[in-house]
Formats: structure tokens, sequence, C-alpha cells
């Protein structure tokens, strides 16, 4: 086989480190990879299922790949705190050893070379990882596409809130240490991000989906800087301006779902909640994105974890529908989200005059039957809240003329 490799000049099939590539600088037109995220998969430990009966089948035709017992793990780029002393010792030498391997493709790539790194992760904390270790490495990013990849039945996918897509990445050495100023990054982001959110909606992604590809335009921004300062000199992290992205993409989402409705008669706390369902369904999120997604529209999620709209499930959280929530006696609605989920359920019970009140108590009629309907699209089929929000809105021309917003900013 390798002599017909030789000859024929198939491809090379070689195994070796990410850290450090066979290849001298300046080798390759394109490279491609899929790199690992921290500790997502056992990549090593579920090779032994598969390495043991290779080795006894055809270990003696490749014996320098089947020299050990069980599959090489010493220099495995995930992060095992039973190995590394802890997780945070992990993450720390998984992300060194993610620059490393960057720094080697921008290494062996010809000046004018590219390469495509595939990723799909729905944590910031995930994308400030790999953002950060690609601009650490010399690489930045030109261009990105979201492409539909993901098996929604997989195991992982069931309970947590899954993509269907991965961000395909194209990037290119970085051959200058410019250093960005910060307002005029933040005035191109504005300017810029918003252009390109019109093409991924028009193409069709939505949700988590949406969320994630907004990343690539906003990093092709910044990410052609060694540097982003303020006038003073000190620097802003990619966690900052992935904030900035993020509260952009959130205004740019909301007005898209709703139609470009009465988005100013919407509170923060049903803009969250709205963007909740829209991004993640019914899953369970990691409490930091839960976090995050707060921020990008100005509400305090541990005020909603105590006010009983979002229950904690270890680390993660889980955004509670009107049937889920509990209610206390004389509850008197604070936000937008309080009087739907009071109306559905009033609506199901046939509490006619109850229902009555709650609707009268709402300011901006208009955008409250926006929201309902913005709520019910997010969901799937056969969903009870959605069957909820689907008989409340047929009372929609039963109400009477809206009043001055109750809930807004």
């Amino acid at each position: 086989m390798r002599e017909l490799e030789r000859v024929l000049k198939l491809p090379q099939v070689l195994i070796g480190t990410a850290t450090e590539l066979l290849y001298p600088g300046d080798y390759f037109d394109a490279l491609l990879t899929d790199p690992p995220y921290c500790d997502n998969v056992p990549y090593g430990d579920l090779s032994d299922f598969f390495y043991v009966w290779l080795k006894r089948t055809v270990g003696d035709l490749y014996p320098e790949l089947f020299a050990t017992p069980l599959a090489p793990k010493s220099q495995e780029m995930v992060a095992d705190a039973s190995k590394a002393g802890g997780m945070d010792q992990a993450k720390q030498r998984f992300e060194e050893m993610l620059t490393q391997a960057f720094g080697e493709i921008r290494r062996v790539l010809k000046p004018d070379g590219i390469a495509v790194i595939v990723f799909a992760h729905k944590t910031t904390e995930a994308w400030e990882t790999i953002i950060n270790a690609l601009l650490e490495a010399g690489l930045y990013m030109t261009a990105s596409w979201p492409i539909h990849t993901e098996m929604q039945a997989r195991l992982r996918a069931h309970e947590s809130a899954a993509l269907a897509s991965s961000i395909y990445m194209m990037c290119r050495k970085r051959l200058s240490d410019e250093v960005g100023e910060y307002s005029r990054v933040r005035e191109e982001l504005e300017r810029v991000l918003p252009e390109r959110l019109v093409e991924l909606w028009q193409q069709g992604i939505s949700g988590a989906d949406f969320s994630m590809a907004a990343i690539g335009p906003a990093v092709e921004i910044f990410g052609r800087y060694g540097r982003v300062e303020r006038l003073s000199g000190e620097a802003v992290s990619v966690r900052e301006l992935l904030g900035l992205a993020r509260r952009l993409t959130a205004e740019f989402a909301l007005r898209r779902i709703l139609k470009n409705g009465h988005l100013a008669g919407v509170d923060e706390t049903t803009r969250f909640y709205l963007l909740w369902r829209w991004n993640y369904g019914r899953g369970l999120v990691p409490f930091d994105e839960g976090r995050k997604l707060a921020q990008s529209v100005g509400v305090d999620l541990e005020l909603l974890v105590r006010e009983g709209l979002i229950r904690k499930n270890g680390s993660y959280l889980r955004l509670l529908g009107p049937r889920e929530r509990a209610f206390p006696a004389r509850f008197a609605p604070k936000t937008m989200i309080d009087s739907l989920q009071l109306a559905t359920l009033n609506w199901e019970r046939g509490r006619e005059k109850e229902l009555e009140e709650v609707l009268a108590s709402v300011g901006s009629l208009e955008a409250f039957w926006q929201v309902a309907q913005a709520i019910s699209d997010s969901l799937p089929e056969g969903d009870k809240e959605k069957q909820l929000l689907h008989g409340l809105l047929g009372r929609r021309d039963k109400t009477g003329a809206q009043g001055p917003g109750l809930f807004h900013d």
C-alpha cells in the first residue's frame, strides 16, 4: 500500500500531533480541520473500543500504529480533569495546545493560503476560547458560513439546546499587528453586522444557529487587528467584543421575530423570554450561557430565578412555561410575560372574568398579541405552551382598544 501511494501519488495518511506538524513552513495552499472542544468528547477513551480489535486484526501490518496496549492519550487535546489535577488546569492545558495547533497551521500555510476551521458549539465560552486561540496564533477570519451538519437525533441533542449547524470559518495569516481603535471597530460592527444578519436571516437560519452564525461576521471585523484598544491604551477583550456582537444580534432578532412590531412596548424580561424560546426552545441551557443572554437584553438572571421564571437544574437552567411556573395567590403581574402566562392559564381554566382583568391591565395590547404570536411561532407543533397560546390568540379580535404602553423600556 505504501508503495502504491508513492507510485500513484495517492493521498497520504499520517499519524501525529497537531501541535508539531511534520511539514516545512509555507507548504500548504489550504488546510481543513474540525478541532475538539475542551471536555465535550473523550476521543481517546472512545477510540479504545475499536483500537483493541484493530490491533488484533491488522496490528501486524501497521506495528508502528499499534505499539501501545490502548490508544495513546498523552498528547490528546481534551480537557481531562483527572489527568491534569483539576478542571481549571485541564482547560488551561487545552487552550495552550489549541493555540499551538493553530500556530502550526499558520506556520505551514503559504502566505496566500487558507485554513478552514469547522466549529459547532452553542456557548460563548467555547467561542471565546477558539477565537482567542486563532488570534494569538496569528490567524484571522475572512469569511464564515453556517452549514447544516449536526444530527438532531443524537443522544446529546435530546435534553440540551442543540445546534443543527456547524460554522465553517475561512482564515488567513495575519501579516501585520495593526492596532484597532475601539470606537472605530464598534462603529464598523454596528454598521456592518446588521447587513450580514439580514443575509443569514434570508437564508432561513434561525434560533441558536442564527446566534452562533452571527459570531463569524463579527470576528471578521475585529479579528483583522492584532489588538483592539481604547484611546487610553487599554486592551478590549474578545469577550467584550463578542458581548457587543451578541447585543446587536439580539436586537436584530427581536425586531425580525416580532416582524418589526412594537418592540418599544416590550419590557426586557419579555424580550429575554422570547429570545430564549426562539434560541433554545425547552432545552436545558448552561448557566453561563443563560447569564449572557440575560445580559444582552439587560435583565438580572438571578432575579428571574427568584421570581420563578427560571429553574436551576445543577449547572443548567430551564425557562418555565405557564403550566410549570408556580404563581402565588393574588399575584400581580410585573411584566408582559407575567400577564401573558396568567392569561393563558385563565383561558385554559375557563376563568373569563380573571382573563378580562389580566387583558385590561395590559398597556399595549398590540404588542401583547405580537409577543404571544411570536412565542407560539418559536415552539414546535404539539408543544403544550404553543397550544395554550394558540387558544388564547383566538381571543384577539374580542378585545377592546389598546391603552398606553404599560410594559416598556
